[in-house]
């Protein structure tokens, strides 16, 4: 109103001005006076008169008003000198610092940046509106918090030079708790079963971490929301909340809540029906439909059967088809459900374009491509397609857009956008845990080897247990069908007694080849042929169980190994997933013709849970299981034993401590091993980054067995007894560091024995759980 107030009058001294200075007359030039900071040309393009204009009393007040709005003058005064239009300006001052107080909840860059866009930043023309407004926006982000105690004072402090400082003052206040809940109206579920669907909770011990108890308006748009849904998933479906009412106390540190609801009646699927233009079988579409007669009504099966039918009718080549469900109620409580399907017409992709790929070569690309150029669009094999570019490792995002093709209403041009990432890389780590002391890595990976889709590398590694050079290639498309091909080299020497095991060291060198056969997206099947060449070494202290096996067998060995093995990853990520599974099997043979005949079988799980929305809680198991026996007459090599305890199976335990022992009491293990976990994990507290933690509680179960026991060990009965797990119990974190993953547990063994080495704190550079 002052401010309408303020242009009247200011409209009131132009007419006047101009009555005084003698209008009409033709202005041959304008004269600007009083300009410090804003530029001349800020002037001329907010007031609409130009030499050689035959100015009149209307179009000056109307010119002078524009350039007042301008909101860069405080005053605007019209005179005229002979024919020359004279305007004297008075600047508004200008920001020169803007100092904020008090802020604590929001970022002080944060509000500096919302000043901004409000029009407020130092240097700038000063105006009150926009402070003004400002301030009432920040109560509204404070009140929508629950801080309704929260006050913002603003002071203009003039300074030289025409300039101001802005003095902010915030008084955040507390968060108004929650101290009662109240839920009017219902009838078929109780206050606490309708209660624990919000997330606005009562105070409880918990609520310092969660701040459940802390009111924000947000959170009571989506509990309202929440408790609409399931109501109508449950069948009432003329329910409806009546009010939603907020009080405050009057020191606005308290809020209290009520909810006024109407049940209605619970209503029951009458039919179910599919109509409309039937491109796709009605008994096909039908079977897409989740909700049937008889059952309770549920909108959220509704709603998901409607999703199910548009996606199928995509995967047939209708991108563009829409599926309407029309629930009807009857006075029985049955609601009749009819889907109207609208097809469109069948689309084809007329061209795929490939963008942003300037090192790999579009035919890497195109060739993980499912759907084809000049076929029936598939929704299904476009997804899919982006899919199986995401998994290459070689782009960091793939994106696709879809775009009709102009002059037609059935074809579409499809363009995968790329953005690579560097797949050449140099690795170099120092890595240190308990059992293999100090840990230094070095490599070179080359996954896309020239843009080919190749993969080429080599690999250096040290430790006090293990020393190993290998060298491999891989081409995943060695055929059009996704066969792949691929070689290693390795040379490896290993010291036992280091790695808490029986006193012996063994070299080995070996390499192979190997192919991997496509099942699906998920799975693969991989067989290898290889060649190993095996050095046994002992010492005076070596246990009579290695000296007995190498005066029966020798202690140099050449064995040729087949491998087949089946894998199926479906985990969401590489590192910390939070929902899928991935589990896998092999099976090595040493083929007759080789110094020893042996056969090991493994099998290995991951899967994965999320209990909340967020993915922030999981439930996670995993386990492993293998097995070696003998093939020939020859004694089963003791070096291909399996080993349990430590952070990779059986924490709590010390490193390889399970299972039978040799005559010198070393671990010696077994050719069985049956490990398993399982895990509870949780948001790690108080850490701003939790994507780089993982936190968690675990229950560990394993032991390690050998079927053929010899006379000297001990702790080794030649039978598989459950009753001698191994149990433990702890809590662990995982975090991705920047020189690597860094994990740490602390166990604490149930049912250790009398022989069991354990280990309450376990911790490795390089290993996730």
């Amino acid at each position: 109103m002052k401010r309408k107030l303020g242009l009247f009058f200011v409209s009131m001294l132009w007419m006047a001005q101009a009555q005084a200075a003698a209008l009409p007359f033709e202005v041959n030039d304008i004269r600007l006076e009083g300009l410090q900071r804003v530029e001349p040309g800020v002037v001329f393009r907010n007031f609409p008169v130009t030499a050689g204009d035959q100015l009149s009393r209307q179009q000056l007040s109307d010119a002078v008003r524009n350039l007042f709005r301008s909101g860069y003058f405080a005053d605007v005064q019209a005179e005229r000198d002979g024919d020359v239009l004279v305007l004297k300006l008075q600047e508004r001052p200008s920001v020169a610092l803007i100092n904020i107080d008090g802020n604590d909840v929001i970022k002080e860059e944060d509000l500096l940046n919302g000043l901004q866009q409000s029009g407020l930043q130092e240097g700038d023309v000063f105006r009150r509106a926009a402070l003004d407004q400002i301030s009432l926006d920040l109560l509204r982000v404070y009140t929508s918090q629950g801080r309704y105690g929260a006050d913002i004072n603003t002071e203009v402090e003039p300074l030289s030079g025409n300039r101001v400082q802005l003095n902010i003052n915030i008084q955040e206040g507390q968060v108004a708790t929650i101290q009662h809940i109240n839920i009017v109206g219902n009838t078929v579920f109780s206050d606490e079963e309708l209660k624990d669907l919000f997330s606005l909770k009562l105070p409880d011990f918990w609520s310092f971490y969660t701040k459940s108890d802390r009111y924000a308006r947000e959170k009571m748009t989506g509990d309202l929301e929440r408790l609409r849904s399931w109501y109508l998933d449950r069948g009432y479906i003329n329910f409806n909340i009546d009010s939603a009412q907020v009080s405050i106390t009057p020191d606005k540190k308290h809020v209290y809540i009520t909810v006024g609801i109407s049940e209605g009646e619970q209503f029951s699927v009458r039919d179910v029906s599919v109509a409309g233009e039937m491109v796709v079988p009605q008994d096909v579409l039908q079977q897409e439909v989740e909700i049937a007669a008889g059952e309770i009504f549920s909108r959220e099966q509704m709603t998901r059967s409607q999703e199910r039918l548009v996606r199928l009718l995509g995967d047939e080549g209708y991108l563009f088809a829409n599926v309407s469900p029309v629930p009807e109620t009857h006075d029985d409580n049955t609601v009749s459900i009819k889907y109207f399907v609208e097809p469109g017409k069948r689309t084809y992709v007329r061209r795929i374009g490939i963008k942003g790929n300037t090192r790999t070569a579009d035919e890497v690309i195109r060739r993980e491509l499912e759907q084809m150029e000049a076929g029936i669009a598939s929704s299904r094999d476009i997804e899919r397609s982006k899919t199986r570019l995401d998994k290459t490792g070689y782009f960091k995002s793939v994106n696709v857009e879809t775009r009709p093709v102009p002059g037609t209403d059935d074809q579409v041009d499809l363009e995968y956008s790329v953005e690579e990432q560097q797949s050449g890389q140099f690795t170099a780590s120092v890595g240190f845990s308990q059992n293999d002391g100090l840990i230094l890595d070095l490599g070179v990976q080359q996954d896309n080897f020239l843009g080919s889709g190749k993969k080429v590398g080599f690999s250096i590694s040290n430790s006090s247990t293990r020393t190993e050079y290998s060298f491999n290639y891989l081409d995943p498309y060695y055929t059009v069908d996704g066969v792949s091909r691929g070689f290693n080299l390795y040379f490896r020497e290993r010291d036992y007694e280091e790695d808490d095991i029986s006193s012996y060291t063994a070299d080995e060198a070996g390499g192979g080849v190997t192919f991997g056969y496509p099942i699906d997206d998920y799975q693969r099947l991989n067989f290898s042929g290889d060649i190993e060449f095996i050095k046994l070494n002992t010492f005076n202290d070596t246990a009579t169980e290695v000296k007995s096996f190498i005066d029966e067998e020798g202690d140099n060995f050449v064995n040729w190994k087949l491998t087949a093995g089946w894998s199926d990853n479906r985990l969401n990520r590489g590192f910390f997933p939070t929902r899928g599974y991935a589990q896998g099997a092999s099976i090595e043979m040493a083929v007759p013709g080789s110094d020893l005949s042996y056969l090991r079988a493994n099998y290995s799980n991951k899967w994965y849970r999320p209990m909340d929305e967020d993915e922030t809680w999981i439930f996670s198991l995993r386990g492993r299981a293998g097995y070696g026996t003998s093939l020939g007459d020859n004694n089963y090599p003791f070096f291909k034993n399996y080993y349990a305890g430590g952070l990779k199976t059986v924490r709590g335990y010390a490193n390889n401590s399970l299972g039978p022992l040799d005559s010198n009491d070393d671990p010696f293990g077994g050719n069985l091993m049956l490990t398993g976990s399982a895990e509870l994990i949780f948001p790690m507290p108080f850490m701003e980054d939790k994507s780089a933690w993982r936190s968690l509680v675990f229950l560990d179960a394993g032991n390690v067995y050998s079927t053929d026991c010899l006379s000297s060990q001990t702790n080794c009965t030649g039978d598989v007894d459950l009753g001698d797990l191994r149990y433990s119990v702890g809590m662990g974190v995982s975090w991705l560091t920047p020189i690597g993953p860094l994990s740490v547990s602390l166990g604490m063994p149930l049912n250790d024995k009398e022989n069991d080495d354990t280990e309450v704190f376990q911790f490795a550079l390089g290993q996730t759980f």
